[in-house]
């Protein structure tokens, strides 16, 4: 089932969390070219040697902005019925992220 959600055609680093820390998923996405960026569990028997932790902290970034983002009631209900509208909605509530206000 993941196999077939995964879409890693111009992948090179897959950067996830915890919650994809298994040898299976990390040799599935080995299998498929892809460098893995996921920290090992705190009882696995190694190490996390292999993690760059400078990317992973943007994963930290990206999933704050998606939680903002929610806090916008049209974009959260989706109230725009139309495409265009709805990519509109989606920059100006990003403009008022990055602003801060």
């Amino acid at each position: 089932m993941l196999l077939q959600l995964l879409d890693l055609k111009d992948t090179e680093l897959l950067n996830a969390d915890k919650g994809y820390d298994s040898e299976a998923f990390r040799e599935l996405i080995h299998y498929r070219g892809v460098q893995a960026n996921i920290p090992r569990k705190k009882n696995a028997k190694t190490s996390n040697s292999h993690m760059n932790w400078l990317i992973y902290q943007t994963r930290h970034v990206v999933e704050n902005t998606f939680a903002n983002l929610k806090h916008f009631r049209a974009l959260s209900s989706r109230y725009d019925k139309l495409l265009n509208s709805y990519i509109g909605t989606e920059a100006l509530a990003c403009g008022f992220i990055w602003l801060k206000l």
